[in-house]
């Protein structure tokens, strides 16, 4: 996937640059009717433009998944970031240039639109033929990973198998209650479904397909609560749709008709543009609160013997274990008897512990966090495995928590507050689902202006 990634980059960079040059020289001759020299325009542009295209490219998602990419799709994508691309340099790099009449103004533009788009959507739809060609021949189709043993299994996993344009390469596959294994003469038998995460990482899954009966709705939500996240696409029969009304979108994947789990609400040029905003507006917190930051930290060392900061492991991301760092507001040995949550007149917590998280000023420091890629300035709060293992016993749901960066400030957060128990997380979880379920740049920033007005009024719970 990364070396077809890496070539697409490159394609686009190559034919951006090679572009650049051959607007240049046909506007020189066709438009202004003199004779082609360089200048620094020229030289800027060679350098500058090409680097402009990927990133418009890059924002629309293009390089997200170029695997799964289609011609139709590529050529929407193209158009639509030629147009803006074309746009952003006209008025950065064209419209300060001196002209004869304003004609030469849409004719420039129309030249630089027509050039740039021919150049970039020919090679790239005749690159996605290719990949699309291997694919449907089972030279590079997706690695899937068929969960059920039963006969709607077998049918399934046949009517794939037997389809002209196929593209799945089936790994193997696992069942649920150690008895179907139907397909065994068909796929390999790699094991029962407890182990499934563990199957999927030794295996390089891309594709799941479960095969379960309707009446197994609590199994299959389990099992989608484990596996969903990252690029894993995740697909099922049709008639469980009730279940998963909303979070789904229908497929017809060469002969065999399923449903794809699309639990992912927010587009790709708002996630990127959500981690752009993270890092950015993290890095101005960092050196525009840093007298705050070194008040803070001469406050809680005067406040109680022991360091400045607590770092704890929680768990980010897909499961990803990371150092969450805080101001410590506790004493130190708070947890010497095992892992304790807060309550509200805890006496663990130390004087200038308490003002601080009823502002969340404890919370500053995890800005560095953001930066590291372990955090987003939104999303649920992390928590300890400990706790996960607890709550996900009763609520599976929980685990569709970590398929996303945790965050500083969370929409449970601002309508809860801290949680003293599991009863209290699993009623803080219904918030963070909410925001799971509807997540937007413009939610984001509702979460953080409210979270504003918890530090100045200092009514955090």
């Amino acid at each position: 996937m990364r070396v077809l990634t890496f070539l697409f980059v490159l394609l686009d960079w190559f034919f951006a640059t090679v572009s650049w040059g051959a607007f240049y020289y046909f506007r020189k001759v066709l438009i202004e009717k003199v004779e082609f020299t360089t200048d620094s325009t020229f030289y800027i542009g060679i350098c500058a433009v090409p680097i402009l295209w990927l990133l418009i490219f890059y924002f629309q998602g293009t390089y997200y998944d170029v695997k799964r990419l289609f011609r139709f799709r590529v050529f929407n994508l193209t158009f639509a970031g030629v147009l803006i691309g074309s746009v952003l340099l006209f008025f950065t790099l064209l419209l300060d240039d001196q002209i004869n009449s304003y004609q030469e103004y849409y004719k420039s533009i129309l030249l630089l639109f027509s050039i740039y788009f021919l150049s970039i959507v020919i090679p790239r739809l005749i690159f996605v033929t290719i990949v699309v060609k291997k694919i449907h021949q089972g030279k590079m189709g997706f690695k899937t990973l068929l969960i059920g043993g039963s006969d709607r299994a077998v049918e399934i996993y046949n009517e794939l198998v037997q389809s002209s344009k196929r593209t799945n390469d089936f790994i193997g596959f696992v069942n649920l209650n150690g008895v179907d294994r139907k397909l065994e003469g068909s796929l390999e038998y790699l094991g029962h479904a407890d182990q499934l995460e563990t199957i999927m990482i030794e295996h390089e899954i891309e594709e799941v397909i479960i095969a379960l009966e309707s009446v197994e709705h609590d199994r299959l939500k389990s099992i989608i609560s484990r596996i969903e996240g990252g690029d894993l696409v995740i697909k099922i029969l049709p008639d469980m749709y009730d279940i998963l009304s909303g979070s789904v979108k229908m497929t017809n994947i060469f002969g065999a008709l399923l449903i794809e789990v699309n639990a992912e609400v927010m587009p790709f040029w708002q996630q990127s543009t959500k981690r752009f905003i993270d890092v950015l507006l993290s890095v101005i917190a960092l050196i525009v609160l840093l007298p705050l930051y070194v008040i803070l930290a001469i406050l809680v060392k005067i406040s109680s013997q022991g360091p400045v900061f607590f770092l704890q492991e929680r768990i980010g991301k897909n499961g990803k274990p990371f150092q969450i760092i805080k101001y410590r507001t506790m004493y130190v040995d708070a947890e010497k008897l095992g892992p304790q949550l807060s309550s509200s007149h805890d006496p663990r917590i130390t004087p200038i512990g308490r003002f601080l998280r009823k502002t969340r000023l404890d919370e500053f420091p995890q800005f560095i966090n953001v930066i590291m890629g372990d955090m987003s300035l939104v999303g649920p709060r992390p928590e300890r495995q400990y706790y996960i293992d607890q709550i996900s016993a009763i609520e599976p749901q929980y685990l569709h928590l970590n398929k996303v960066r945790p965050g500083i400030t969370s929409w449970g957060q601002v309508k809860f507050g801290y949680a003293e128990n599991v009863d209290q997380m699993l009623q803080r979880m219904k918030f963070d689902l909410l925001y799971l379920k509807n997540r937007s740049l413009a939610l984001d920033f509702k979460i953080m202006l409210y979270t504003v007005l918890i530090i100045f009024k200092g009514s955090g719970k």
